[in-house]
Order: structure tokens, then sequence, then C-alpha cells
């Protein structure tokens, strides 16, 4: 403050001058005052804490808060309060800070500064009360020990209008309250004068009226940055670590899960020991039982951060957390949660609410189910391991699953007999099995490791029906294992043979034909010495299933024959009948078409009232061997009750029958040169094969439907019910040109996973398309799919010459045809035809009688050729 006067003689003017400070109220200012000041208060308005250079992976974060701290006229709306709410350890605190440093540094946007308070809220010795807070906040703002209030309220209301008075100055202020357990720990010192911006923290979502941030855990790209940029801080350019052992590097990632405090601690136990290896870290990091006793150095641990989360928690909420980590799978239900913990649903959603709200669960992508983060689930199962209930609940939880996929397994084949309970209907069974696959999965294995063998061996058997309809082989298989493995622990044979039939079902489903037949013999074996007649059909069954798909078509026959009496004495009639519709196809491998009818048509007799899922398969086998057997009326007949049946129970296995029955009926109408019925099948039999994901079966279906498109073409037939009456010429080669391109798209994912087998399949589509393509004019094209025809030939044909040469020489020979529909490519032809003629004719000179054909197609073309113009 500085004052200026004249003389001292009366009637001068005086005037004074404010160049510095805010001041509250009136300021009086006069001539000839004494004033006694107090010592003056240094203001603390730029106290921040230093930001890390290792900062990185928030800049959306970032981004969204700055907007909102923007106050300038452009900005969409103002965010006065944000909060940021996360795990322990997840980096809130950093986030803020580094957001406050970078909206300190914008032109005009807090000149007045910024204030910071660490609330503690989580640290029952060093907590803040709001009061201790507004303490420190007003002294931060430059007011006087003697002028601050004793009262809450009254620091609170101090505060705030210091706050305003800053604003209304221009002296805009940011306010960052860091680490709040609770809203009644910040509602107090959240500034009220519509300007003054304020960020907060806390592990907790508070209700306070804040634009929420919800700060998720690092990605693995942003993770291995942080380990990278950590060891460049500590130790400089020379500490190549990190990109020397990018793959370690991204396990430890993984391994902390992505936890910035739990990288930090990671990135800290590397820097202190500059020549241990990543790969090091990476295995004392992978014994999960240790895992929070590795992250921990000097004043920082993981399981610290945690333990201050955890005893906020009440007793309700605390034994929630801890039934959560007794889960094995990778979420639990609401419903599992309230059932484990003795609750109802309402209460269990309730506390499960609560410890999301505190960060501790977090809900799944659907609603209703609730997962934890890695290391909090760590944390969690030592706590649980601490309660002597804990061996309790891990039984509870693992019968209940029991229980429950005990009762989805009577919907999954749609038994009528006896009649399913337990959920509302087949649809929410399987929506329930789908959900919690990887949990059941999970159990079985939690089942044995606990030493509850009797689990172990029976939920196997209770999903084997879903694993086995809806395609998980591999999952099958293994749990089949599970359940040998227990059975033999619990000195159960029966159990043991019952589980071997399964697992030698598994095998067949993966192609393992040879483990597959010795499991089910060892399983007839043990049954037989049991004397349990009807285990041993059900295992002589299994045997006759792998003993067909392996090729002994013989053997199959015999072993079905012997598995029906046997199993017909049993107590079950459902897996008689099955057995029963299993030697009908058997037959009609052998074309035993009249004993396939009647052995089918007994089972369907039983499989009518058991299940209409397995009677939709009886149906397609029986319309089949009523065609072998010359009753094509009755076997389109029988196809078409096959889909209705199948459609109506709705499943992706009965899906996949109303598929085949539909492809079925198109190959028996085009047969019939009814190719407008011919094509409604294959379309229906396409859209049906892709909705079950069947890329394979839509793809030769496809081709079917092409090609009777083109059928339909040449002998210009009527489009029928396939759209309306066709007028146009070349409507079919249209549809069959999309068909085709159905087909290749529908090929080329395959041929990804399988390049000889599907590559092969892809190239002959690609010739097919080409033929439309050709009479529609598409010219350009046709000859783009031919030469990518040719170009997966040539790459086969590096690989295998033998098994390919003769493919080779079709696809140049269908090459110069499609070059030849275009006058201006009648050389380029004549080259194609050229190099088809030449493989050709080395291959019929090593075998005329199997290469006959294609040596006659490619003379004729070239004769063709050459009559038409060539040289």
């Amino acid at each position: 403050m500085a004052g200026d006067a004249g003389d001292d003689g009366a009637g001068q003017d005086t005037s004074n001058r404010i160049d510095d400070g805010v001041y509250f109220g009136w300021v009086i200012q006069g001539r000839n005052i004494s004033l006694q000041l107090p010592a003056p208060v240094t203001s603390a308005m730029y106290g921040l804490p230093p930001v890390s250079p290792t900062f990185t992976g928030r800049d959306t974060h970032v981004e969204e808060m700055l907007q909102g701290l923007d106050p300038g006229p452009g900005r969409q709306e103002a965010v006065l309060v944000a909060s940021v709410a996360g795990l322990a350890g997840v980096g809130k605190t950093e986030l803020v800070v580094q957001t406050a440093a970078l909206a300190l540094k914008e032109p005009g946007w807090f000149p007045g500064g910024a204030l910071f308070v660490d609330m503690f809220g989580y640290d029952t010795e060093r907590r803040l009360s709001p009061a201790q807070a507004l303490h420190g906040l007003l002294r931060a703002l430059g007011i006087p020990e003697e002028h601050i209030p004793e009262e809450l309220q009254d620091r609170s209301r101090l505060y705030r209008s210091v706050l305003a008075e800053f604003a209304r100055q221009k002296q805009r202020v940011l306010v960052v309250i860091d680490n709040a357990s609770s809203a009644e720990q910040v509602v107090p010192l959240l500034p009220a004068d519509g300007t003054t911006a304020a960020l907060l923290t806390s592990r907790h979502t508070l209700d306070v009226g804040a634009r929420l941030h919800d700060l998720d855990i690092l990605d693995e790209h942003a993770s291995v940055e942080l380990l990278r940029k950590a060891l460049f801080e500590a130790r400089g350019a020379t500490d190549t670590r990190v990109t020397d052992a990018l793959e370690d590097a991204s396990v430890i990632a993984r391994l902390c899960a992505g936890l910035p405090l739990a990288l930090r601690i990671a990135a800290a136990l590397l820097a202190e020991a500059p020549s241990r290896p990543l790969a090091s870290l990476r295995q004392a990091l992978s014994d999960v039982q240790h895992r929070l006793d590795q992250l921990t150095r000097e004043n920082r641990a993981v399981r610290a951060a945690l333990d201050l989360s955890y005893r906020q928690l009440n007793e309700p909420q605390a034994r929630m957390f801890r039934l959560i980590a007794l889960n094995p799978g990778p979420d639990l239900s609401t419903t599992t949660a309230a059932h484990v913990s003795a609750t109802h649903e309402w209460q269990a959603e309730q506390l499960l609410l609560e410890l999301h709200r505190a960060h501790l669960a977090e809900p799944g992508a659907v609603w209703g189910r609730w997962s934890l983060h890695d290391l909090v689930r760590v944390y969690a199962a030592e706590r649980a391991a601490e309660h002597p209930t804990t061996t309790d609940d891990v039984r509870q939880l693992l019968l209940y699953y029991l229980e429950r996929a005990t009762r989805a397994d009577d919907y999954v084949v749609n038994l009528s007999e006896p009649e399913p309970h337990g959920f509302p209907d087949r649809a929410q069974a399987i929506a329930w099995l789908d959900a919690e696959r990887d949990s059941l999965f999970a159990v079985g294995a939690l089942a044995e490791f606990t030493g509850h063998n009797d689990i172990a061996r029976d939920l196997p058997m209770a999903m084997e029906n879903y694993f086995s309809m809806h395609r998980y082989p591999e999952e099958w298989r293994a749990s089949a294992e599970l359940a040998v493995r227990a059975a033999h622990a619990l000195g159960d044979q029966h159990g043991e043979a019952r589980a071997g039939v399964s697992l030698s079902d598994a095998l067949r489903a993966l192609k393992a034909d040879g483990n597959a037949i010795a499991e089910a013999r060892t399983a007839a074996e043990i049954f037989r010495g049991l004397g349990d007649q009807p285990g041993e059909g059900m295992a002589l069954r299994a045997l006759a299933s792998a003993l067909r798909s392996a090729g002994r078509d013989e053997e199959s026959l015999r072993m079905s024959e012997q598995a029906i009496p046997l199993l017909q004495r049993g107590p079950d009639r459902h897996i008689a009948a099955v057995a029963l519709m299993d030697y009908g196809g058997f037959l009609i491998d052998h074309e035993k078409y009249n004993e396939a009818i009647d052995a089918l048509q007994e089972s369907l007799a039983v499989l009518s009232q058991t299940s209409r899922s397995v009677k939709s398969l009886a149906l397609l086998n029986l319309a089949i061997a009523l065609d072998g057997a010359g009753r094509r009326a009755a076997a389109i007949s029988t196809g078409q009750e096959c889909i209705a049946c199948a459609l109506e129970v709705g499943g992706p296995w009965e899906t996949d029958n109303a598929a085949r029955a539909a492809g079925f009926l198109g190959e028996l109408f085009s047969e019939d040169e009814q190719l407008q019925l011919a094509s409604l099948y294959f379309r229906q039999s396409a859209d049906l094969f892709t909705k079950t994901g069947n890329d394979s079966f839509a793809a030769q279906v496809l081709e079917d439907l092409g090609l009777a498109l083109i059928d339909l073409e040449e002998r210009g037939e009527e489009d029928g019910d396939l759209g309306s009456v066709s007028t146009a010429q070349g409507r079919h080669y249209e549809q069959a040109a999309d068909a085709f391109a159905e087909a290749v798209a529908l090929t080329r994912r395959a041929a990804e996973r399988r390049p000889n087998e599907a590559g092969s399949a892809l190239a002959g589509l690609l010739m097919r398309r080409s033929v439309p393509l050709v009479h529609l004019g598409r010219c350009d094209e046709a000859q783009s799919a031919a030469r990518e025809a040719l170009a997966i030939f040539h790459l086969l044909a590096e690989r295998d010459p033998h098994a390919y040469q003769a493919g080779l020489a079709w696809v140049w020979n269908h090459l110069a045809w499609a070059l030849s529909q275009d006058g201006a490519q009648l050389p380029a032809a004549l080259e194609a035809s050229a190099e088809a003629l030449e493989i050709a004719t080395a291959l019929a000179r090593d075998d005329s009688t199997e290469h006959a054909e294609l040596l006659q197609a490619c003379v004729e073309l070239r004769a063709t050729l050459l009559r038409n113009g060539g040289a």
C-alpha cells in the first residue's frame, strides 16, 4: 500500500492507492492515521505436490477434466467440482495433480493459484476432520491464526467468503481435496461462489454433486510405458531392460494388473538392483500366494493401501468382500452372492453396490455380475483365509453351482421325462450356463484343489451335455479328465468309468479317435467287472461312435448292436433310445436303409416323449434313410418335420440339425430338378448355419445355392418365392454371384485357421463365382477371381506338388476360359491354356485313367481358342 499527500497544511488534498493484495469488506483510507499492523502473513497458494515424470496413459481423463476447468466463453458447460474415484493405488492423486498443474499454466484460468489438502481419509491415525482441513486452508489463504473461528460452520463460512472475494477480484482459485473418505469430510470444503473450481479424489464414489470420473487400471501398453519411464527416471538412458525384454515387461504389467502403485513398486525394485533382469521379477510375481509380499518397498505397499480400504468396511460388507474372493471364476452373479452369503438378493445387491462405491468390487459388462481387480482378489483371498468359516463357505459355494448346473442340464437336452425344474424355461437355463460357463469350469478345479472330490466328479457330468451340444470340446475334455481323477481319488470305480465315457465322447469331438477308443474300452471293462450292464452299454455306445469317427465302420456297427440290449435292461429308456438312433445312423452308413428305418422309428417312439432336441436329430437320420430306401416323398415330409421340430426348440445344436435338414432337402429338390425349391432350402440352410457360427457348412451350402441359381438362369425359370417373378435377364446370375461371394467371405476366415484345407475350397469358390460374373459382363471381376484362385493353388502346389498339380491345371484352364470371354484377352487366354495343357499332359502320362477328364477339358478348350483366332 502506498499513500501520497501534499504539505501538512489544512485543506491540502490527500490520496491513497492500494497496489496489491486481496481485501475483504471495506477498506478505510484517510489522512494522519496511526495504525498498528499485525505481523504479515504469507499466503501459500501454489502448494501442489510435485508431478511425476512417469505419468502416462491418462490423456483422455486429463483432457476431460481440463475442459471442465476452462473458464473461457467457448466451453460447453461449467464443471465446478470434479470427483475422481477409483481403487487404492490406481493413480487418482497423480491424475488430479497433473491436471491442476496444467490448469495453472493456462493464462487466466487460475490467477489466484491453487490450494491442496490431503484428507488422509482412509488412515484412522492421520485422518483430518473438515475443521482441521479448513484451518490449514484458511492459513494457506493468508488468514491470521487469531481470525480463524473455532466452529466448523464458521470456518466453512469464512473459507467460502474468502474464495468468493478472490473470484470477485479476478483471482480465481483451484481447490484440490485429496484422499477423502466420505461426503461429510468433503462438503464443508467445497466452494459455493459459482466460480471457484475444485478437484477431489476418493476411493469411494461420493455424492457431493460433482462430475464423476471413475479411474480404471492402465492398459498393458501404458503399464509397460510406466515401467520404462520409471527406470529411465531412476537410472537414465543406459537402463534399457524394459525395451530389451518387452515380453517380460508385459507379463510384469499383467501381474501388476495395470495398477500404477504396483507398477511403481515393481519399477523401484528393478531400479535398486540394476543388474536384476526383468525375468527375475516376473518369476517372483508369478507366485500368486506371495505376490503382495513382493509388491512392497520401504513405505509403499499394495497390501497396506488395501488394508486402509478394508478397515473402512462394516462386517456385512467385509464378509461379502471375502466371499467374492472364494468364487474361482472371473466374476459372480448377485444371485450366487446372495446364496453363499445367506441373504436376500436385494440385500446382496446392496452390499455389492457399497463395495463398488468403495471401488473394491466392479460391476461386469452385464448388470448383475461382479468382479474384483486381480490384486484385490489376492488381497481378499488373504482376508478370507483368516476366517474359520471359509471352509464351510467354499463347500456351500461348490454345492450351489453343482445344484444349479444339474438343474440346468435337464433343460439342455430338453428332457420331458422327468420334467425339468429349477429355471423358468429352457432359454433361461441355457442363458445361466452361458453366463456361468467360465465359473463352472473353474469351480470344478477348485473342488479338486480343496479336496471336495465328490463335487469335482459330479459337476463335469452335469456339464457334458452343454459342452457337447454347444461345441466346447476343449472344456468338455478337461472337465471329463477332472472327473476321472476325482472319482479315482474317491475310489469310485463306477464314477471313474462314467467319467471315462464322457472323456471318450469329448476326445472324439476333438478328432482324437485313438484316445477316444481307448477310453471307451477302459470304461466298458470297468463296468463289466462291476456287473453294470447299462453302464457297459453306455461305454459300448461311446466306443461305437469313436470307431465310426475313425472309419472302422464294421466294428462300430458291432459295438452298437451290443450296446442296445445292455442299455435297454437299464432304467433310462432315453439313453437306450439315443443308442438306437445312433445304430440307425450306422446302418445308413452300410446302406441298410430299411433296417435303419425300423431302428429310427423305434427310437422316435421314445424320443418323442423324452427329448424334442434329440428327436430332431432322429428325424434327420430317418429322412436320410427313407430317401435311401427310395421313399422320396416320405423323406421330404420327414425332413420338413425335422426343421419344424428343431426350430421350435431353438437351441444352437437343434438349429444345426435344422440347417442340415434344409440342406438335405435342397439336395433332394435339386436332384428332382425343382430348382426353385432347392434354392429356397439351400438359402434357409445357409442362414441357419451362419446363425450358429458354422461357417464351413454355410459356405458349402452357399456353393450349392449358387450352382442351383445358375441352373435356374440357364433354364429361364422364375424366382418363385425367392423374391418375385424375375423377367430381367441375368437376375439369377446376380443372385448366384452374391451367394458365391458370401461363401468366399466365410471361407476366407476358415483359410486363416486351416490354410491347406480351406485354401483349396476358397480357390474352388472363386472359380465358381467367376462363371456368373462372366455372364453378367463383369469380366474384369471374373478374371480377378480366377487369378486369385490361381495364386492360391500356386502356394498350395509349392507346399505339396503331388497333391495340388491337378488342381493347378484346372485353375489354369478356368482362367483361360474367363480370359477368352474378352476378345482383347485372347493371347493371354492361349498362354493360360498352354500352361493347363502342359500340366494335364504330364499328369495323364503318369496316370491316364485318373486324369483323363482333366486332359480332355484342357484339349477341348485349347481347340476352341485356336478356332476362335488363336495363332
